[in-house]
């Protein structure tokens, strides 16, 4: 359980490099939005649960590193960057990475979970 909204990284990145999809989508609130890529945005476990599978399919490693964590009551503005390092389907390495910009919510338990979670910051609208 995560006591302050900057261990979701922690927990993403451990759960991510782990292949947990179950444990990725334990730190979403059920009807949460993910933007996976620029121009995209996918609301809801399932959908989110999909475009993680993704990711994970990469085979490879996720690295988060915190920037910003602005707390008000409940809420958390989180910003954190991101790599991903792996091999494409063609077996040829792969590296992407952005500046996230997410809101998380403090849940009844303490814990926090992601409400928005941005993973492509300002290139989220794409062209």
């Amino acid at each position: 359980m995560s006591t302050n909204p900057e261990q979701l990284h922690r927990q993403f990145e451990e759960a991510f490099n782990a292949g947990d999809l179950d444990g990725l989508l334990a730190l979403y609130e059920p009807d949460a939005a993910l933007i996976p890529e620029p121009g995209v945005v996918v609301h809801g476990r399932d959908e989110i649960g999909s475009a993680l599978q993704g990711y994970l399919d990469v085979g490879g490693t996720i690295k988060l590193d915190t920037k910003t964590s602005v707390v008000v009551d409940d809420l958390a503005y989180l910003i954190n960057r991101w790599s991903l390092t792996g091999t494409d389907p063609d077996g040829n390495a792969i590296e992407m990475g952005s500046l996230t910009a997410e809101i998380a919510r403090q849940q009844d338990d303490g814990s926090w979970r992601f409400v928005i979670d941005n993973a492509w910051g300002d290139l989220a609208a794409g062209e």
